[in-house]
């Protein structure tokens, strides 16, 4: 029987593995499809009534649309306005201006910047910002988001302030300084080498470390340090945010002194008529980059960094109870202080100050819409899929046939239950919500530290965000190719597998070692 209901219990991921990368389906598609197969076996299997497999279908809806679409769409937009007012153009020249060399712009944007909007706004920021600035730039659209989402696994612990870590800690009841040491402990050997991959896929292949190794070397280490210290002393809020400044500032650095003559095969080409040498005045800098420095400047002013704003419109919001049967999780909208909200008024405040006329902000917004329109049908049934899956208790089912097949191996299949929870619901907090008290659980049973596994789960919530339905839709956005998911998904799926396999073993040596 328990056999029978994990089979059951798993036919919409693996319908979606198999829409995906067999049959090429693209991915609003093979989301609407999955999410018809789960309300069916949620009905006739789970014995879930009409009504709370409808609620749970629209708890789901509405969290996608806020906030998750909510800033997929807030990002595109903003790229999308910068390209229409031309300051793209100088943003680039600018970057070139650090250096010519893909390789490197992709460490500062998709590694250094990327991680920085993982730790202050999460959400798929982290993928759909660096990567529409880097296809933007001219690096290769697939490779590029196949790169940041690799990349996005680590930070993801420690994502929007620590949200993900703290909602751990909070489930399983255990303190948040030392799960927060046991979490960058776990993972700092994949944050290491995670810059080293992603210059061998932004340049397609291990030759394209060749000249770049001090550089990389910089990027792993200027972040990993910090990230790691922060983590053990202070807690999980600033670990990617400290260690992501620090990292950009270490690369640029390194880029003046390591990278002053970049390979002609991985330089970008600057626009005919303009030279990265040409000067450019500190005004025009700062207009080109306004709707990016106010992300910035807004996403930290109204977090828990700055608590005199950030409790004055904190309760801005709305809660209700969607899901109509027992055990409904209230359901928040906050109005102004979310991710979106501030990214939506920086690329207006910016956007005015590039020029930019009100017909032509609405003129943008209308066609990032409607272009978009297939992503945020796919993000809406993913997350729907995921709330009937967690209140039929398919996603309990499953996890608990694996440990009862895993015994004293559980270690090395903790970081799989945490990925297969990212994989449906693509949010490491939710992943730590459904599976943390599982992890602590099973840990205490067999006799191994809850602390330690807790932090698998969320490691392994991280890589899971790799190959997510609702990731890879974003990514696919962000570089304007919508329809692409299974080419992604199949190119990003050997590095979802290695990680996870990696830490696995990394697990299971920590456990062996009384972590």
């Amino acid at each position: 029987m328990l056999f029978l209901e994990f089979i059951l219990a798993m036919l919409p991921i693996l319908w979606l593995i198999a829409a995906l990368s067999g049959l090429k389906m693209a991915g609003h598609k093979a989301c609407v499809i999955a999410l018809l197969i789960t309300a069916l076996l949620a009905s006739f299997y789970w014995k879930l009534n009409a009504a709370c497999t409808a609620t749970a279908a629209l708890e789901g809806i509405l969290n996608a649309l806020w906030p998750i679409c909510l800033v997929i769409i807030a990002a595109l937009f903003t790229y999308n306005l910068t390209l229409k007012t031309g300051a793209m153009e100088l943003i680039k020249k600018m970057l070139a201006s650090v250096s010519r060399d893909k390789r490197v712009l992709a460490l500062i944007i998709g590694w250094g910047f990327g991680n920085f909007m993982e730790g202050m706004a999460g959400f798929g920021t982290a993928v759909a910002i660096p990567a529409s600035i880097l296809v933007g730039i001219g690096l290769d659209p697939i490779s590029t988001v196949v790169a940041c989402l690799v990349v996005n696994s680590t930070p993801t612990a420690f994502g929007s302030v620590g949200v993900p870590t703290v909602t751990l800690a909070s489930v399983t009841g255990t303190d948040i300084l030392p799960l927060s040491g046991s979490v960058v402990l776990i993972q700092c050997i994949l944050t290491f080498i995670s810059p080293l991959l992603m210059v061998c896929i932004c340049g397609k292949g291990i030759k394209a470390l060749k000249g770049m190794l001090p550089i990389t070397l910089t990027a792993a280490i200027s972040f990993t340090v910090p990230w790691f210290l922060t983590a053990q002393l202070i807690g999980p809020e600033l670990p990617d945010i400290i260690g992501s400044i620090c990292s950009m500032g270490c690369l640029i650095a390194a880029a003046k002194i390591f990278n002053k003559n970049p390979d002609e095969a991985y330089a970008i080409q600057i626009p005919e008529g303009k030279s990265a040498n040409s000067s450019i005045t500190l005004g025009e800098g700062v207009k080109a980059w306004s709707s990016f420095i106010l992300i910035f400047l807004l996403l930290t002013c109204t977090s828990t960094l700055c608590p005199p704003i950030h409790n004055a419109i904190a309760n801005i919001k709305s809660t209700m109870t969607v899901y109509a049967g027992e055990g409904g999780s209230p359901l928040s909208f906050s109005w102004i202080n979310t991710p979106g909200v501030m990214i939506f008024l920086a690329a207006i405040i910016g956007g005015f100050i590039q020029k930019a006329r009100v017909g032509d902000m609405v003129q943008v917004f209308a066609e990032t819409l409607k272009k978009y329109w297939k992503t945020i049908l796919t993000i809406c049934s993913v997350m729907a899929t995921a709330k009937i899956m967690g209140y039929s208790g398919m996603i309990s089912d499953i996890a608990q046939f694996l440990v009862v097949v895993a015994g004293p191996f559980y270690p090395l299949i903790a970081p799989l239950i945490g990925g297969l929870g990212a994989f449906v619901t693509g949010s490491g907090t939710s992943t730590c919500v459904l599976f943390g008290g599982l992890q602590s659980e099973t840990a205490a049973a067999l006799n191994l530290s809850p602390t330690w596994m807790a932090a698998a789960n969320v490691m392994g919530a991280g890589i899971g965000k790799m190959v997510c339905p609702q990731g890879i839709a974003i990514g696919a956005g962000a570089i304007n190719k919508v329809g692409s998911e299974s080419k992604i998904l199949g190119a990003v799926f050997k590095y979802f597998l290695l990680y996870i396999v990696l830490a696995g073993i990394i697990c299971y040596a920590g456990s062996l070692l009384g972590f």
